[in-house]
């Protein structure tokens, strides 16, 4: 690629989280306040350099108690923010609509330095009402809810377990070989801090976890936890004036089928195929280029379905490539969601992979560092809504 073409691309100069845990029955704002406010000094800018404000889902739906965070302006009234460009929405390539929405209005002279961010309270809005399926707050449905509350698949596990059932059928994939997902990542977890899990998880204790909904289990799900993290976006012409930054080489958005579960074309794949191969037609890179990935795992199956996306395994080949968890982490193949992910780590909606992804390519992420890393893939989301991003040093 040319040097201009270098020089135009976005930039990651900060990265701030607040705590994270579960039921720490602190506002949605405060959380919030305290990651944008990290985020901006790990960038080594000031409050008043920020001119952008971006968030994802907004205010505009509520799917479960807690799945929101703040209002926007709420966030800029509070840090008196004057922003030329602001964005809080709730459809688009999943959870990193917001981002990549950023990306492009700091390459494009919208703004010089955003911040964007996602913040969940969904642990304790559980602790005191429990989450609900479709079928209990839906009384009449129309369209694909019609059949599908009918049958009694009313959570996105029912309808994970449709794909996961037919990767079985068609490739010989085995719960065993699923469960090196999550053991993996508890490993990873173990050298995490801020880890909701961090103890031992074995494969009989894998095997033995109570079902959820076959053939998932326990294990197999992700923790909702509360916490935020905020993000710093900044213009490529910025760069001398920050502290540290990491490239967006590429990012893939595409949603070429149906934007349904259920009408997906082939259910051994997902979303991810579609966001991963617009991805990689945005860059020279390859998957034997990178040298760390953190993908979504909403549910473990979702890491099988992102592996053969995104390239590191061929088709049906992502039960052998994940089995005995050697190539999946560190000194392997690929290491793979080295926080712990949101299996262990705990549910932040995509944006805790974002997080160790940044701090692998800056080379400060303590005892899990992945020796040598320049090149990170980064994918969120699942089902029918996928978003993609490769993320370089830019050496």
């Amino acid at each position: 690629m040319s040097s201009t073409q270098l020089w135009r691309r976005p930039l990651i100069s900060g990265i701030g989280q607040s705590q994270i845990g579960r039921r720490i029955e602190r506002s949605s704002y405060q959380l919030t306040i305290d990651a944008v406010l990290a985020a901006v000094a790990d960038a080594g800018l000031e409050v008043h350099e920020i001119d952008g404000l971006a968030t994802s889902p907004g205010q505009a739906v509520e799917l479960n108690p807690g799945f929101n965070g703040p209002d926007l302006y709420e966030v800029q009234d509070g840090l008196g923010l004057e922003v030329n460009w602001h964005l809080g929405a709730s459809q688009g390539p999943a959870q990193f609509m917001s981002l990549i929405a950023a990306a492009t209005a700091v390459s494009t002279g919208l703004c010089r330095h955003a911040i964007v961010f996602r913040t969940t309270t969904e642990a304790s809005a559980q602790g005191k009402q429990r989450r609900r399926g479709l079928g209990e707050t839906m009384t009449e449905a129309e369209g694909v809810l019609s059949w599908l509350l009918a049958s009694g698949a009313v959570s996105a596990a029912n309808w994970t377990s449709f794909y996961l059932r037919r990767h079985m059928h068609e490739f010989g994939t085995t719960k065993e070989q699923l469960g090196w997902v999550p053991i993996t990542e508890r490993k990873h977890a173990m050298d995490n801090p801020d880890a909701i899990k961090r103890e031992q998880l074995t494969m009989d204790e894998y095997l033995a976890s109570r079902s959820i909904s076959t053939p998932l289990s326990l294990f197999d799900c992700d923790i909702p936890v509360d916490g935020s993290t905020a993000v710093v976006i900044s213009a490529p012409e910025t760069r001398d004036g920050l502290r540290h930054w990491v490239e967006i080489e590429s990012v893939g958005t595409s949603m070429w089928h149906r934007p349904y579960w259920e009408h997906w074309p082939d259910l051994t794949t997902m979303a991810p195929h579609d966001a991963a191969a617009h991805m990689w037609s945005q860059t020279s890179l390859k998957p034997s280029d990178v040298d760390v990935a953190q993908i979504y795992d909403a549910f473990s199956p979702f890491v099988l379905f992102w592996l053969e996306a995104m390239g590191f395994c061929q088709t049906g080949e992502s039960g052998p490539f994940v089995e005995g968890g050697t190539q999946i982490t560190h000194g392997g193949k690929l290491p793979l969601n080295t926080w712990g992910g949101q299996l262990s780590g705990g549910r932040l909606h995509g944006w805790g992979f974002l997080a160790e992804a940044v701090r692998q390519l800056r080379h400060d992420a303590k005892d899990r560092q992945v020796a040598d890393t320049e090149v990170a893939a980064v994918g969120v989301g699942g089902g029918a809504a996928a978003s993609a991003m490769l993320l370089t040093t830019g050496r």
